[in-house]
């Protein structure tokens, strides 16, 4: 099993910076594809950012060119840097890995942008 605990959120203006950090621990050798995702008040889950274990990423259209996703493997951690942030980027960010098992899910983190 994989436990995933994110920590960096908070409350940042417009135009500002946040990093938040996704930590695995358990059986971290069996993850596979890494990834954020958030989710707004009302609003369903939807897909931020994703990396494989070689490097490769995916971006949401509305965080291209803003955020940057990334990984150490030997760590089990995930990163994702956010600039230029927006008061839409307002949501709960939630870290997602891929493993042999299934999914794991971490606790959230709140991100707020205030404009």
């Amino acid at each position: 099993q994989v436990q995933l605990v994110e920590i960096g959120g908070g409350l940042v203006q417009a135009g500002g910076s946040l990093r938040l950090s996704c930590a695995a621990s358990g059986s971290v050798y069996s993850i596979g594809v890494m990834g954020w995702y958030r989710q707004a008040l009302g609003n369903q889950r939807e897909l931020v950012a994703l990396i494989t274990r070689g490097g490769n990423t995916n971006y949401a259209d509305s965080v291209k060119g803003r955020f940057t996703i990334a990984r150490d493997n030997t760590k089990g951690t995930v990163y994702l840097q956010m600039n230029s942030l927006k008061p839409e980027d307002t949501a709960v960010y939630y870290c997602n890995a891929l493993t042999g098992d299934g999914s794991a899910w971490g606790q959230g983190t709140q991100v707020t942008v205030s404009s």
